[in-house]
């Protein structure tokens, strides 16, 4: 008879081999003080270079049950390893965590706790982090704009420790910098999402993946979530909203000079001005024209909601 497993843990990695059995034993160690019950841990190795893949094979000889390994054969990033530790998991709750050991694996159990309550998602927040400014701070920026343009309430969306039901994320399809965003995601999808403070340590092994280069690749991909979450089944709204704007702000200023014309007889032909209300009228037309397009696609066969996969339970 099979182990029903309670508890997966998904952990991504790249080069940190030397924290990788310091971290499962705090893991093993804090469930069976919580009596956490039955659990695994799924390590992702994205393309490593050192000896990751070495100590993940040790850990699985010495503890086959329990442990179990994917590896890519390069690296491919953080969201395409958790995309695919995600699809691996068969526990009812799964906790995310960085193989740097800068997370706490005693608190689990309030992240547990957490769900309990009857939420979804749960994203732990680092108050103070144990990182240098050039971490810090491009965090920072990058928290207050994803909060600000996705209405999600979150302090913390860099975090990698996390709380998720499983049916939450098993079928999230992850690539670029989409896992700054799983909370955006699943908010969009109606899976309630809420947050604790969690304590970070400071990196003892190993070198940071990450920096300033990433805010940019970050902020495109954060237009690309709100296109997903709030328009991809009403791309007339998106499109047609820019078209409507610029359609209005050329109308505004070819007004503008029309009147100049007519009341004053300046000339306008040769005017920079002129040109740009132009300009701006056609970007509209063409915008809005674009947005109906999408709304046909859609019509048939597109993206449309099926309200039987937004149907939370069954009595």
């Amino acid at each position: 008879m099979s182990v029903v497993v309670k508890l997966s843990f998904v952990i991504p990695l790249f080069n940190e081999e030397a924290t990788l059995r310091p971290l499962f034993e705090s893991i093993a160690a804090v469930v069976g003080e919580k009596a956490l019950g039955p659990y695994e841990v799924v390590f992702i190795d994205d393309g490593s270079t050192d000896g990751s893949w070495d100590k993940i094979k040790g850990l699985k000889d010495d503890h086959p049950g329990i442990v179990k390994a994917l590896r890519f054969r390069r690296n491919l990033g953080k969201a395409a390893a958790l995309s695919a530790g995600f699809k691996e998991v068969t526990g009812e709750i799964v906790v995310t965590m960085d193989a740097d050991m800068q997370d706490e694996p005693s608190e689990v159990p309030g992240f547990i706790e957490k769900l309990n309550e009857g939420y979804e998602v749960v994203s732990g927040w680092k108050q103070l982090r144990q990182d240098p400014l050039s971490k810090t701070l491009p965090s920072r920026v990058f928290n207050w704009a994803t909060r600000v343009a996705s209405g999600v309430s979150l302090h913390d969306f860099n975090c990698g420790f996390k709380a998720y039901r499983a049916e939450a994320v098993r079928n999230l399809d992850l690539y670029g910098e989409l896992h700054r965003y799983i909370p955006v995601l699943l908010d969009a999808n109606g899976y309630s999402v809420t947050e604790i403070p969690v304590e970070h340590h400071r990196r003892t092994a190993g070198v940071s993946k990450y920096g300033w280069k990433r805010l940019f690749k970050g902020g495109l991909d954060l237009i690309t979530v709100l296109v997903l979450t709030r328009y991809l089944r009403r791309p007339g709204h998106f499109f047609g909203g820019l078209g409507l704007l610029c359609g209005l702000a050329g109308f505004v200023i070819l007004s503008w000079l029309s009147a100049q014309k007519i009341l004053f007889g300046a000339g306008i032909g040769g005017r920079p001005l002129f040109f740009l209300g132009i300009l701006l009228f056609l970007l509209g037309a063409q915008l809005i024209s674009t947005g109906l397009i999408g709304e046909l696609m859609n019509f048939n066969g597109g993206n449309r909601t099926n309200p039987a996969d937004m149907v939370k339970e069954r009595i």
